[in-house]
């Protein structure tokens, strides 16, 4: 796995992996900037050996804003993470998969949203447009990866508990939202991960270029 900054999390997510008996790797790696991507999946390569999947979940938005109030620099930090970062760590993995390069295959998982079905008005246009662009990503390269052995899909998270509201200023945004959502309560962050697991596990074999909403129903 790669973090950005948190190496205490990162490093307890590696503990509660050992504790179970799984082996984990903690790196630190900007997704944003391809030579930190080009280390660690080289990383990887010397610890754990060939990659079989790939989950890019590394996602940033900034604090609420609407469209006339962003420059340039705020949807290019956006962009650079949430889409060019993927691209990036998918080539990386399809380079070490691919039947076509001498791999076993796998399956690639992209953390979409619902937001880029929604758009996210008055708060995050920006954030809605770069998953949407991840929607894409996954049907196109769905397409080119299917008879290399690849699998690629999504999971469209909704409104879920992270910390990543309280970097869009609002913090309570999972209570304030509850009664949008037909389930009435925010998701888990265990909850996506389920799903993520499904996409990656043999029981979603003939599955791909598809997109799972875990939303509750929103």
């Amino acid at each position: 796995m790669s973090y950005l900054s948190n190496r205490d999390a990162a490093n307890e997510v590696v503990a509660s992996i050992a504790a179970r008996g799984g082996v984990a790797l903690a790196v630190q790696a900007n997704v944003a900037v391809e030579k930190e991507v080009v280390s660690l999946f080289e990383q990887v390569d010397r610890s754990l050996g060939r990659v079989t999947a790939l989950v890019n979940n590394a996602g940033i938005l900034e604090k609420q804003s609407r469209v006339e109030d962003m420059d340039s620099a705020r949807i290019g930090r956006i962009f650079s993470t949430n889409v060019i970062g993927s691209f990036i760590c998918a080539r990386e993995a399809i380079r070490r998969m691919s039947t076509k390069h001498g791999g076993a295959g796998g399956a690639i998982v992209n953390i979409s949203s619902r937001a880029s079905r929604l758009g996210s008005p008055n708060e995050y246009v920006d954030y809605a447009a770069s998953k949407g662009a991840i929607d894409t990503f996954t049907i196109g390269l769905a397409k080119e990866l299917a008879a290399e052995g690849i699998r690629v899909n999504a999971v469209s998270p909704g409104i879920i508990h992270t910390d990543i509201h309280a970097s869009g200023g609002d913090p309570h945004r999972v209570d304030r939202m509850k009664d949008a959502i037909p389930m009435k309560r925010g998701g888990t962050p265990e909850e996506v991960a389920r799903a993520v697991l499904w996409l990656l596990s043999e029981d979603s074999s003939y599955t791909t270029g598809a997109s799972i909403d875990v939303a509750g129903g929103r």
